[in-house]
């Protein structure tokens, strides 16, 4: 019997890459998939990998696994909606939702356009809250008619979220506001019985290819360290009810390699007891950035 066994979970931009890996490790684990999928290109581009949810759930039926296909839009509120339903009307019940859509549109700060910015930050941060939203919404009626729910948010943030990427100022923004959602989901929704993780993989999909090219090309007769299969089990063990002690945090992944993002902390500290002159400051935050655990590098820097 799989970690997840009768587990009923979405999966958003499942059609390739990281959500098609999760969508096929949960069903292996006995989970019950929603594949959504718009069947857009890397950059948003309409009808590039149409069919591409259908194609998944191909998969997962052909291994004895139950799924159904979805092609809302995650951005949307109303198809926010009828993802949760499809899960509802096709299986009877949902426990954990993995927000993974998203695409880039690469472009240096100071030729990024507003139409731009605006499509970055809607299918990641927006995209992230119609779903789980409507998630909650059915998650916290259990609760209040007195159902007992062990539920999941899980999100995907981004190393260009947590230390920021050059080339990427739209996509580190949203991925870094994903983070902080994380938290806040985690804090706010423990009372109804559901957790909130989030994800920064590091692995091949169409979007990083097209960024870092040869570095992220399969390995041969040796440990593919970029493949995306690499995070499924992370992601269906965070789905299984094997993880209701974890909330809120961060994951990082590479290869085999798993660790926690400590994020933003308190660093060492100067008191005056009494208001700073801006004049004597410079020594004062010298000594602060010295003192502190150096930062990880902006990527490309």
């Amino acid at each position: 019997m799989g970690v997840c066994e009768g587990r009923v979970v979405i999966v958003t931009g499942a059609g390739n890459g990281l959500g098609r890996a999760y969508a096929l490790g949960l069903a292996a684990e006995g989970a019950k998939v929603v594949v959504n999928d718009l069947g857009v290109g890397t950059h948003g581009e309409a009808g590039l990998t149409k069919g591409a949810a259908e194609k998944v759930v191909d998969e997962i039926r052909a291994m004895g696994g139950e799924a159904v296909a979805n092609t809302d839009d995650v951005a949307d509120w109303e198809a926010g909606g009828r993802i949760v339903k499809t899960a509802l009307d096709t299986f009877g019940d949902l426990h954990a939702v993995v927000n993974n859509a998203g695409f880039v549109r690469d472009r240096m700060f100071v030729s990024c356009t507003p139409e731009e910015w605006d499509a970055v930050i809607r299918v990641h941060l927006r995209g992230h809250f119609c779903t789980a939203r409507h998630a909650v919404d059915y998650w916290r009626a259990q609760q209040k008619a007195g159902k007992t729910v062990d539920a999941r948010i899980i999100n995907t943030s981004s190393g260009a979220g947590l230390q920021g990427s050059i080339g990427q100022s739209a996509y580190s923004a949203a991925k870094g506001g994903i983070a902080s959602l994380t938290l806040v989901q985690a804090a706010e929704l423990a009372r109804y019985g559901i957790t909130a993780n989030a994800l920064a993989p590091n692995a091949r999909t169409r979007m990083t290819q097209e960024a870092f090219g040869e570095r992220m090309s399969q390995a041969e007769n040796s440990f593919d360290v970029y493949a995306p299969e690499n995070t499924a089990p992370l992601v269906t063990w965070l789905c299984s009810t094997q993880s209701a002690f974890v909330t809120g945090q961060v994951f990082e992944l590479q290869g085999g390699k798993i660790f926690l993002s400590e994020g933003w902390t308190d660093s060492p500290a100067e008191d005056k007891g009494a208001r700073w002159h801006a004049g004597e400051l410079t020594p004062v935050v010298q000594r602060l950035i010295a003192a502190r655990h150096p930062a990880k590098p902006v990527y490309g820097a």
